[in-house]
């Protein structure tokens, strides 16, 4: 169930499902809603579920950029209102980072809270963190997101103290209140600061655990790819390992760590945070001692969904993030995963792109025997 975090306090839908409409800027000149608007809008249909929200309607809007004030143009922002009156939804979930400036005038025009892609995987990530280092990699996103889009109702602004007051004060001292605004900034500063310490304390501690495995040379595997490809069940399949696996994105923030042995190679294999379009950046900084599983494994085990339409974009992302968290020269090994539902078409095609790709299936296990020696092979030439 979406939490308060996201539908705000007092929301008055915990009793039953709350309901969602989306709204995207499809930003193609020639006005034809293409693939790419269609696969991103399926994605946050998709994260919506995700999040315990029901997806009522939604609107897209052709136009060359998003409109500065309010996202979509003055004419849809009205029929986005009709549609939220009509279908009783609980908020608006737009498919783009929303500027504060957005998010107001939206809510002042439709009625109802909206919200944007980053703050709708904040709270899931917030939903399905379990671990100490999970929960306060979250929170500091969450903070980090939450700073730039405080909002004051401008009635609580502090007096200013003018002319002589007791002690030989004189003008420009502030009275004893503070503006409301500021106290929340403050205290989510300060909130900062006590999880960033926390935080430097697991990396700490994971970084001895890698220093560890480093003097015992051991090498180190990376599984990554995008959410919801497999990674859990395909790390459960070789090691024997119980790691969560749902059906749903984002149901493993939490790495695992396991051994595994392949005739006289041993090595690490750690599932790590799945990735998506648009990560938000709050989260990318957040888990960058998480993501770091990666930059500084020996071999990232790349896990695609052979499966998904649009696999090959899927991949290009997951390499757009790597690059960006000072990974994108690990040496890496493809893994087609779900070739057991995967058409038989579509897993021709990407290995004919991804020739070295190795196709499994961690359902069935098929193709894992091949996996196992492929890895075992890798490191013992690294």
């Amino acid at each position: 169930m979406a939490g308060s975090w996201l539908l705000g306090n007092g929301s008055g839908a915990a009793a039953r499902r709350p309901t969602a409409v989306l709204v995207a800027v499809h930003q193609d000149e020639a006005g034809d809603t293409g693939p790419g608007t269609e696969v991103s809008l399926a994605e946050l249909r998709r994260l919506a579920d995700t999040d315990g929200l029901a997806v009522v309607d939604e609107v897209v809007q052709n136009r060359p950029r998003p409109d500065p004030a309010t996202f979509v143009g003055s004419g849809k922002v009205d029929e986005l209102a009709a549609l939220t009156e009509r279908t009783g939804a609980d908020l608006v979930i737009a498919d783009g980072e929303l500027t504060p400036g957005q998010v107001r005038n939206l809510e002042e025009r439709v009625g109802v809270r909206v919200v944007d892609r980053t703050a709708l995987i904040l709270d899931i990530f917030a939903e399905h963190a379990r671990t100490s280092e999970g929960r306060v990699q979250v929170e500091l996103a969450q903070i980090a997101y939450q700073l730039p889009r405080l909002r004051g109702d401008g009635r609580s602004m502090s007096r200013i103290g003018g002319g002589r007051m007791a002690g030989g004060a004189g003008m420009g001292v502030r009275g004893p209140g503070e503006m409301r605004l500021e106290t929340q900034r403050r205290r989510l500063r300060q909130r900062a600061t006590r999880l960033r310490r926390s935080a430097s304390e697991l990396t700490r501690r994971r970084d001895r655990n890698r220093e560890r495995r480093a003097r015992n040379q051991v090498p180190s595997v990376a599984i990554t790819g995008y959410t919801n490809a497999g990674k859990s069940a395909l790390l459960n399949r070789m090691t024997g390992a119980d790691a969560q696996v749902q059906d749903v994105l984002f149901a493993t923030l939490d790495p695992t760590v396991r051994r595994v042995r392949v005739g006289d190679v041993l090595f690490t294999v750690t599932d790590t945070v799945g990735f998506v379009r648009h990560l938000p950046h709050q989260l990318v900084d957040a888990f960058r001692s998480t993501l770091d599983e990666v930059s500084r494994s020996d071999l990232a085990l790349h896990v695609v969904d052979a499966s998904a339409p649009d696999a090959l974009d899927q991949i290009t992302t997951v390499h757009g993030v790597l690059h960006e968290i000072g990974a994108g020269d690990v040496p890496e090994l493809l893994v087609l995963n779900k070739i057991d539902v995967a058409p038989a078409e579509w897993v021709d095609a990407l290995r004919r792109v991804h020739p070295a790709a190795v196709a499994v299936s961690a359902l069935t296990g098929a193709g894992t025997d091949e996996l196992r020696a492929a890895l075992a092979d890798r490191l013992a030439r690294r």
